[in-house]
């Protein structure tokens, strides 16, 4: 498996406009485009208020499992408007289908951005037509910075995998900055890939890859009205199909684990006012379940995440958030260590030295907190950002 440099991804093509949807005229509509239909699995926001880009989406993929286009739009969410809302998703979803020439149920649609107005149609029913004939397999990075609303910068991630029958390509294409929190993906994800796939395996392959990724991190405990991620596998790299059980399904797991992990650390990075990237493991767990129950407590935690832009070891929050997660905890059991810096041993502190040591660690722009729990093999893994001032003053006036 090797990170590309140039990409080699076989029967996917991009474009991408400023339609005016955006008050800044930066691009805000983008098509994904398969030259065939291709398998397709997805996974969605669990917030019970979905918006009308979901509902017309979500149900074409669970049941036909196939997809060819893919149209996004950032700078409006489409959420909460109601039956227009709706019935906008569904006039951009036909319009996109009619100018593809393909069938409206390989269509998905993707919207986000402010939450309650209503979609600018007349910039809609304008700007879809025009990008089939702009399509370009160079121009996934204009998709990639066409969907971005608050994000820093873009997020792409691509790796090829060499299996017997051959070459195959995974890119994935990702936005998120604010509403980062589990679950679901807790943002707009599309992975595409030339590979050939089982389709079940494929489904298994995408929640696994998201339960370690996109579903351990968060930003600041807000799940969106609009988070998607879209797997879709065209299989005209012409290799093998990949079949659950078999080593190729291991090689492609790895990869796809990869991509989607890569995004999600890219997420967490550029938090809204973020500066720095906190993976917190912990271990010695009951089991996974609980392990990560603590992690993401410790990970959510507003103490913890302002003592991270502080640089404050202040590792009694962190026992407190583990301790009030629900789990099974025996606090004279713990270890709390910050890369490999122990500050508590067995639920007590280790003296002022070792936490001096620890604040510097705290200062660097990524590093691992790593709570022992002492109790059994459960472990996992959460990334966090910190809390900063920059991110109530993004959020302050954020439809301004």
């Amino acid at each position: 498996m090797t990170e590309n440099t140039s990409l080699g991804l076989k029967g996917f093509r991009f474009a991408a406009t400023a339609a005016g949807i955006k008050k800044s005229g930066k691009p805000d509509l983008a098509l994904i485009f398969s030259e065939v239909p291709a398998s397709a699995v997805g996974v969605f926001t669990t917030n019970k208020v979905v918006a009308a880009p979901l509902q017309v989406t979500a149900p074409r993929i669970r049941e036909a499992g196939r997809c060819q286009a893919i149209l996004v739009n950032s700078g409006n969410a489409n959420a909460c408007t109601g039956a227009q809302g709706l019935a906008d998703a569904r006039s951009c979803s036909e319009l996109c289908a009619r100018s593809l020439a393909i069938d409206e149920e390989l269509v998905a649609v993707s919207s986000t951005g402010v939450i309650g107005l209503a979609l600018p149609m007349d910039k809609f029913l304008r700007s879809i037509p025009e990008l089939p004939t702009a399509l370009s397999k160079e121009k996934y990075s204009e998709v990639a910075e066409a969907i971005r609303t608050t994000d820093a910068f873009v997020k792409m991630s691509s790796v090829t995998v060499s299996s017997g029958g051959g070459d195959y390509t995974l890119l994935g294409i990702a936005k998120g900055a604010g509403m980062i929190h589990p679950n679901m993906a807790t943002m707009l994800g599309f992975v595409l890939t030339d590979a050939q796939v089982e389709p079940s395996f494929l489904d298994s392959a995408l929640r696994d890859a998201v339960d370690g990724s996109f579903n351990s991190i968060t930003v600041d405990g807000d799940t969106s009205t609009n988070d998607m991620v879209l797997l879709l596998a065209n299989g005209l790299a012409g290799t093998p199909q990949i079949e659950k059980g078999s080593k190729e399904a291991d090689a492609f797991l790895d990869a796809l684990r990869k991509v989607l992990l890569d995004l999600a650390k890219m997420i967490v990075r550029d938090g809204e006012g973020a500066t720095k990237v906190v993976r917190i493991h912990v271990q010695g767990a009951t089991d996974n379940v609980a392990a990560k129950t603590v992690a993401r407590s410790i990970a959510t935690s507003s103490l913890v995440k302002t003592a991270f832009f502080g640089a404050d070891a202040n590792w009694g929050r962190i026992i407190a958030a583990a301790g009030y997660s629900g789990a099974d905890v025996d606090p004279d059991r713990v270890v709390i260590q910050f890369d490999g810096i122990t500050v508590v041993q067995q639920g007590l502190g280790t003296g002022k030295e070792l936490e001096a040591k620890a604040t510097e660690v705290l200062k660097k722009p990524e590093f691992t907190v790593t709570v022992d729990l002492g109790l059994g093999t459960g472990m996992a893994d959460y990334y966090t950002s910190d809390l900063t001032y920059d991110y109530v003053k993004i959020n302050a006036d954020y439809r301004s």
